[in-house]
């Protein structure tokens, strides 16, 4: 069987959620069906360690795809162009973009529709480009793969899609997430916080991350507290609105705040593993990806009451409202003063992370695919 896979998103270095869900997934599947031919389709030069098996073939078509006008260039023009010449049996895209212009067989993986409930959150063309192209690309594929129960339901309530038509595959977390050792704690400590305990945030700063809010939460914290505890932010500045930038600049505690802008491997895992809790509040996410990874590193989780979070956290982390500070502040308030509460928590999530992984989420994509070719 001939499969033409997406994999505009692994950049070297560069990997974000999306990007880490293709490499982990096509990882897996390359390897375990050696039978098969994979073909992999770039916008740029790759580099060779995405290569993962001698039965992966690599294409680059056209320029690379980074603005919505570009977008509609490349999965319109360069990759059917590309499509024709492999004549696969199978088109697999994992970025929630497809062409409509293909006549071939096609599984997308829509991973949320945070554009539909929050477009102000983007800047105008990639949402005018969203909203007007994903609900024709679900339609336009054979299968729906999708990353959580609440995505299922909220792709087949936004666009009309039977919801037998959507697969949930659920996400991944990379096993480089461990626990951190003390010795190694008190280095990190030292290195980003003169020694201090820390709540970490991890993701991209944009405004469905919510840090207007965990700002003014940390402000509470600090002040019923009067702690010494600082927040990291790992991250880059995305979408940096001026609502985050207000919210920062208004903070009283502000130069506790500590950005360490994107943080490579292993040096991620070890700021992650070393915090006294993961605050991870978005006001929408379709998975929630660090989650897992804080399970994984045995710290605790304040997360949202809200979309998926719930569904991928389970009893294992404290919940808060992400529209009310005082509600995330109140569960720093908690994690920072019971340790009885951090140890039940850490507990939990080291049992809730076993229910996911990639060797999960490969397996069940590879069954979506052969629900369109058997």
């Amino acid at each position: 069987m001939k499969i033409a896979v997406n994999t505009r998103l692994l950049l070297k270095n560069k990997l974000e959620g999306i990007g880490w869900f293709i490499y982990e997934t096509m990882k897996r599947i390359t390897r375990a069906h050696p039978e098969h031919e994979f073909f992999f389709i770039f916008d740029r030069k790759y580099d060779d360690s995405f290569i993962f098996s001698t039965n992966v073939t690599p294409f680059v078509a056209g320029i690379p795809a980074r603005h919505p006008f570009l977008h509609y260039l490349w999965y319109e023009h360069s990759v059917p162009a590309v499509l024709n010449r492999i004549k696969p049996d199978i088109f697999i895209s994992p970025d929630g973009y497809c062409s409509l212009k293909t006549t071939f067989k096609t599984l997308i993986v829509i991973h949320d529709l945070n554009f539909e409930h929050y477009p102000e959150n983007m800047p105008w063309l990639p949402r005018k480009y969203y909203r007007y192209f994903t609900p024709r690309y679900a339609k336009k594929a054979e299968r729906i793969a999708t990353v959580s129960q609440y995505s299922k339901q909220d792709i087949s309530g936004q666009y009309g899609i039977d919801p037998q038509k959507i697969d949930v595959v659920f996400n991944g977390a990379s096993n480089l997430f461990t626990p951190v050792s003390l010795t190694k704690k008190s280095e990190i400590k030292t290195r980003f916080t003169e020694g201090h305990d820390f709540f970490v945030f991890i993701g991209a700063l944009n405004p469905r991350k919510n840090l207007a809010n965990l700002f003014s939460a940390f402000d509470i914290f600090k002040e019923k507290t009067g702690s010494s505890v600082r927040l990291v932010i790992i991250g880059e500045k995305m979408w940096w609105t001026n609502d985050i930038e207000s919210a920062y600049n208004s903070m009283k505690y502000s130069r506790d705040v500590v950005f360490t802008g994107r943080l490579g491997m292993p040096l991620l895992t070890e700021v992650v593993g070393s915090a006294l809790a993961l605050t991870y509040v978005s006001v929408f996410e379709g998975f929630g990806i660090p989650i897992l990874e804080a399970f994984k590193s045995e710290i605790p989780v304040i997360t949202s009451n809200i979309t998926s979070m719930p569904e991928v956290a389970a009893d294992a982390a404290l919940f808060a409202d992400p529209f009310k500070p005082k509600s995330i502040a109140e569960g720093m308030i908690r994690i920072y003063s019971d340790q009885s509460l951090r140890e039940e928590l850490i507990a939990k999530g080291k049992k809730r992370h076993q229910d996911f992984s990639w060797d999960i989420t490969a397996d069940r994509l590879w069954a979506s695919v052969t629900k369109i070719v058997g």
